[in-house]
């Protein structure tokens, strides 16, 4: 079993994340202030309807209870599995290390999300706080992995090849789906998909098509090939995709209940959430050189 280097530095770090993540994702379930849903006109000269309640009072009602959804997941599954990981990956366990890993990568990418797509708030300092708890943490846990010989810790019937190609379909599944609401106003001439609302520009479809869609595309590659980097970096997406996801199917759920149309991603999305969850498990029973 290798050290995990760094250890006390990323346990306080997580200790921090876990404080401040509970008080963001309480206030964001609880609070309750506000004059309750009105009409907005957008700068692009679009009526749009305002949540009008709580700590996301100030962003569109299609918005606001997807984040009041992803909140109970960070709050009962996020926070729970993140202090579970942290205290078993103490001695350097590489499957508790692999799971710490994605579930920070979760964090990270949440509040990147928070800080960069929510309307401002009182909470504002507090998700960059956890954007950089959440980024050293994440980057201090990678590191403490050896990379001369991961692949040699996972056993020769390990589905590397099944969970590549799931990354990869993943990849694809997801570009088409974005792709799908900002190309048709460019070919038809309005610019402006009407996801965007009263918003500056589209953060999650952005972030996806230029940050994490090519890291899944190229993390799926190397895991195929069976590559080092690919036996480092496949694992930890599947977990972090697995908690991704099932915030996702949350979200989902709660705009059903809202009665908004939710065909065909409350098929997509949560059958995508049960594949990363299955493949994570798989290839963490896998690991047989601790």
């Amino acid at each position: 079993m290798s050290e995990f280097k760094n250890y006390r530095i990323v346990r306080k770090l997580v200790i921090v994340i876990v404080i401040f993540s509970t008080v963001a994702a309480l206030m964001g379930i609880v609070s309750d202030d506000g004059p309750g849903q009105y009409t907005h006109e957008t700068i692009r000269g679009e009526t749009i309807e305002i949540y009008g309640t709580g700590i996301y009072k100030h962003m569109s009602a299609e918005v606001a209870p997807q984040g009041i959804a992803q909140d109970y997941v960070t709050l009962f599954i996020g926070i729970p599995l993140l202090l579970l990981s942290i205290f078993s990956a103490k001695n350097g366990s590489l499957k508790w290390r692999y799971l710490l890993s994605g579930i920070l990568g979760y964090f990270l990418v949440t509040y990147l999300f928070y800080l960069m797509m929510g309307m401002y708030n009182e909470l504002f300092l507090v998700y960059a706080l956890l954007l950089a708890a959440s980024f050293f943490a994440f980057s201090l846990t990678m590191l403490s992995f050896n990379l001369d010989s991961l692949n040699e810790k996972f056993s020769d019937k390990t589905p590397a090849k099944l969970a590549g190609g799931f990354l990869l379909f993943n990849t694809a599944a997801i570009a088409i789906l974005w792709l799908g609401i900002v190309v048709p106003p460019l070919i038809e001439g309005s610019i402006y998909p009407d996801e965007l609302n009263h918003y500056t520009t589209l953060v999650v479809q952005g972030l996806d098509l230029g940050l994490l869609l090519p890291l899944a595309f190229v993390s799926g590659l190397l895991l195929i090939k069976k590559t080092n980097w690919g036996f480092l970096l496949g694992p930890v997406y599947l977990i972090f995709l697995s908690l991704l996801m099932t915030a996702l199917t949350a979200k989902i759920i709660a705009m059903g209940l809202l009665g908004f149309s939710i065909i065909p991603v409350i098929f997509i999305i949560p059958t995508f959430a049960l594949f990363s969850i299955g493949l994570s498990v798989i290839l963490l029973i896998n690991i047989v050189d601790e």
